[in-house]
């Protein structure tokens, strides 16, 4: 299962690890995410939701 969430649909970040000598390496960041159980069409489902959805309150924890 991805790293991603359901709610925000957030995935992981891409960029570059920047050397002091400037050299420049391909790196990415993972999302904070949790798993959880939450109220999907009336039913209780077990799905990844990032943090940042669970702090503003957009789901029905079960």
């Amino acid at each position: 299962m991805s790293r991603k969430c359901f709610i925000t649909g957030k995935g992981p970040g891409t960029g570059n690890h920047v050397s002091h000598a400037n050299n420049k390496n391909r790196r990415s960041w993972g999302v904070n995410v949790q798993k959880v159980r939450i109220l999907v069409d009336g039913k209780p489902k077990r799905v990844y939701v990032s943090t940042r959805a669970l702090k503003s309150g957009k789901l029905t924890r079960v």
